[in-house]
């Protein structure tokens, strides 16, 4: 075939990907052709659509597509995915998303279970390991040891005999912690006061008033009496308090069920996961339980056996509480002809750790307590390695919780990714990851309604003469101040140890803006975190995710709603759960909802906005009540903007819900709808929404960690008055952060280093961002002193 007619094969034509008429969420008619093969850069404010456009949109249509290859049958157990609200998309192929969702928190999840490590482990430790003990399962912590005997019958001819027979499963679970590798305790004291009565409170767990349902049972129950002091219980009496299994008891002659309190809490209270419930609730369950390492298995989660088998003198419990730097290296120094496929594919998956920029953790880590930042380079890891090729990845926010000299390495990782012919697309803010760009796709030009428009699509260098607002505020430099506020006191903390801190003495500067940095893996929030001082007036704004449902949103979550209720009921004359969407205002037909979901079996399903209600959520009488001439429903869909002036004069005046909408605004949300639903936010918006609802809180210190997450390069700078705002308000911030601008704004910083994990945890300055910047003997002063160097003024 000559070369002109490969030029011209059908084959070759298909090089972009065409999108027309999207309307994901808030995108306006959007229609956009992203070159294949090339890295794509989607810049905009929060909430200005570019994860409706590449997640909800490209990625979500390139998943439902893949699913629909499979057969009904299998399809049946799968999610179903509707169509994205689109006109055309073509062009499209596979899509693997790294996303910044936070892995799941399951206690029993560990960075070696979720990277296939620790299967290569165990599968290494069976065969080579001494003494023998087992297969892979014997070195699992989620396999327990299950053994039993008894008879079978068997057939043998025409004779069916009984023969006894044993059978043995080895694991590898600890028994006594069932593979956690902590015990939990209930602290008694915490539960109930000894000195008094039931029927004089002693029960110290919210909700157990004795008023009450609790006060019928526990009284008709007959195990105890209710005027004695707990404390002068018979053993037998305490223990039917405490740990009664379910009992069918009947009271006034009706049939009820007595379950002791410590059972009853564990299935309502303790199962359930910290972020789920109520504060009130949560502050019971931190202070009542205690967890403590397992004194069986010291908190390796392993049986005996599992932890005396050993290759050399290297147990698989030491290898996985290894520096995987260290692990790393303990695996080079392998010689195992019979395993050596096993030690080259585990060699080349631990050098994407360190590659990624992940080696200082290690593999016992649980999950559940990685930044997004660190969950997302966890995800990263199978896909380097890999020999598929025209692979669409979709990243979001690669450098979230990324120090400015780890950008580089991200940064080289995309690049390999595209130029082994992948098509590359990247939700970014930052600077730094924009001018590796391709081609960028910018959207705005603001958030919200007043989002979702193509602004600009070019190169970069288009962008940056643009006039759009990232083309705008592109090159911005924060530039060190001039003064730096004087420290009214100080915190101090004292031989802090937690993870990689190496005993570390520090004095934070209270009364002004600290910000402690330091590279990924360093040591910053085992610090600030794991090391505050007990009885601190702190609260604390960290990355965990906000739970919420369709129906929760931002005036549900913040509070808001519980003032613009009673103020409909007091202007009404009705009560306030009128004015619920999820209790007795809903709509009849959808139950609040606002849209009537039909399921299709192995087809994804149809949402329909409600015909009863016109997807407003409320009963048709309720939408009759009204307060400064607006229904409910008009109220939530206001922008928080307008609801805040609407709120805060004329008749209308709810001074409750005015400051909170005050506090919306502040944070930079003014865009926002109240009734929006939490699961159409960006992880931008979601952070600032904590951040508006902790300023509530009238405590002396504000600890944000890494508070510029998901922000546009225009938003950091209402970001920096905000913080000024609290600090001149007498209140102390303390910011964990990487982002340069901030740096330069401090009034004080501690750099914690030099490197990450074991070669972490020390202090390797404080002081000024001036002194840092003139000193450049930290990576940290490094990059600050060349983007203040940077800085037009």
């Amino acid at each position: 075939m000559s070369s002109s007619s490969r030029d011209t094969a059908p084959a070759d034509s298909h090089d972009l990907i065409r999108v027309q008429g999207a309307r994901v969420n808030n995108l306006k008619d959007v229609s956009v052709d992203l070159p294949k093969r090339r890295l794509t850069v989607f810049t905009g404010v929060s909430g200005s659509g570019k994860s409706s456009l590449v997640f909800g949109t490209v990625a979500a249509e390139s998943q439902r597509l893949i699913n629909e290859t499979y057969s009904a049958f299998v399809q049946g157990f799968m999610p179903s995915l509707a169509r994205p609200d689109v006109d055309v998309l073509d062009g499209i192929t596979t899509a693997i998303i790294v996303d910044q969702e936070r892995i799941g928190g399951n206690p029993r999840s560990t960075v070696g279970t979720v990277t296939d490590a620790n299967a290569m482990l165990r599968i290494l430790f069976s065969k080579i390991g001494s003494p023998q003990i087992g297969g892979p399962n014997a070195f699992s912590f989620n396999v327990p040891t299950i053994s039993a005997s008894g008879a079978v019958k068997v057939q043998r001819g025409t004779e069916v005999k009984a023969v006894k027979q044993t059978f043995e499963r080895v694991g590898g679970m600890c028994p006594r912690c069932e593979g956690m590798g902590a015990v939990s305790d209930i602290d008694l004291t915490e539960i109930y006061d000894a000195d008094k009565s039931l029927s004089g409170g002693a029960l110290k767990i919210p909700g157990y008033s004795m008023d009450g349902w609790y006060g019928r049972i526990f009284g008709g129950s007959g195990y105890f009496d209710m005027d004695k002091p707990v404390g002068r219980f018979t053993d037998r009496e305490l223990h039917d308090l405490l740990y009664r299994e379910a009992t069918k008891i009947k009271v006034e002659g009706i049939n009820l069920t007595y379950e002791g309190v410590i059972p009853r809490i564990t299935k309502s209270m303790l199962s359930k996961d910290l972020d789920s419930v109520q504060p009130h609730i949560r502050a019971f369950i931190e202070r009542a339980v205690t967890a403590t390492a397992c004194p069986d298995c010291d908190g390796t989660r392993l049986a005996e056996p599992a932890r005396n088998c050993r290759i050399g003198q290297v147990s698989i419990a030491d290898a996985c509480r290894m520096q995987i730097t260290d692990l790393a290296q303990w695996v080079d120094g392998l010689d195992e002809p019979t395993v050596a496929p096993l030690l080259a594919k585990l060699h080349a998956l631990l050098d994407s750790f360190v590659e990624i920029g992940l080696g200082y953790l290690s593999l016992e880590r649980p999950t559940g307590t990685l930044s997004g930042g660190e969950a997302q380079r966890a995800k990263m890891i199978r896909h380097l390695g890999s020999a598929l090729t025209d692979i669409t990845y979709v990243f979001d926010e690669p450098t979230v919780g990324l120090h400015p000299h780890d950008i580089a390495r991200m940064n080289a990782l995309l690049l390999r990714l595209r130029d082994k012919g992948n098509t590359v697309l990247v939700v970014e803010h930052k600077p730094e990851t924009i001018a590796i760009a391709d081609h960028v796709v910018d959207l705005g030009p603001r958030a919200g309604a007043h989002g979702g428009q193509i602004c600009f699509e070019g190169s970069v260098a288009g962008l940056a003469s643009s006039d759009t607002l990232t083309g705008r505020h592109l090159h911005d430099r924060a530039r060190l101040k001039d003064t730096v506020r004087t420290a009214t006191g100080r915190l101090e903390i004292r031989g802090a140890s937690a993870n990689n801190l190496c005993d570390v003495d520090v004095d934070i500067p209270l009364g002004v803006l600290a910000v402690v940095t330091g590279v990924a893996g360093s040591g910053k929030s085992s610090l600030i975190h794991g090391s505050m001082p007990s009885g601190a007036d702190v609260v604390s704004i960290d990355q965990t995710a906000i739970r919420g449902s369709r129906r929760s949103n931002p005036a549900t979550y913040t509070g808001l709603l519980d003032p613009i209720r009673k103020a409909f009921a007091k202007a009404n004359g009705v009560k306030p759960a009128l004015f619920s969407a999820n209790s007795e205002g809903a709509c009849p037909e959808c139950k609040g909802a606002g849209v009537i979901y039909t399921d299709l079996a192995t087809m994804a399903g149809v949402a329909s906005p409600c015909e009863t209600c016109g997807g407003k959520r409320f009963d048709t009488a309720v939408l009759e009540y009204r307060l400064g001439g607006r229904d409910i429903s008009e109220v939530l869909a206001m922008p928080v903007d307008a609801a805040a002036e609407f709120f805060g004069a004329g008749e209308s005046r709810v001074p409750a819900a005015h400051k909170i909408l005050q506090r919306l605004a502040d944070v930079g949300l003014g865009y926002l709808t109240l009734g929006q639903p939490l699961t159409t936010l960006s992880g931008g918006e979601r952070q600032r929404i904590k951040l508006a609802t902790a300023m509530a809180d009238k405590a002396s210190i504000y600890v944000l960690d890494e508070p510029t997450t998901g922000l546009h390069l225009a938003d950091v700078e209402q970001l920096l008055g905000l913080l000024d705002r609290l600090v001149d308000a007498g209140r102390s911030v303390i910011v964990i952060e990487h982002h340069q601008a901030v740096m330069a704004h401090a009034d004080w910083i501690i750099d914690i280093g030099p490197g990450a994990g074991q070669d972490g945890g020390r202090i390797v300055f404080e002081g000024t961002p001036a002194a840092l910047v003139a000193d450049r003997s930290t990576l940290t002063g490094q990059h600050l002193a060349d983007y203040v160097a940077a800085s037009p003024d």
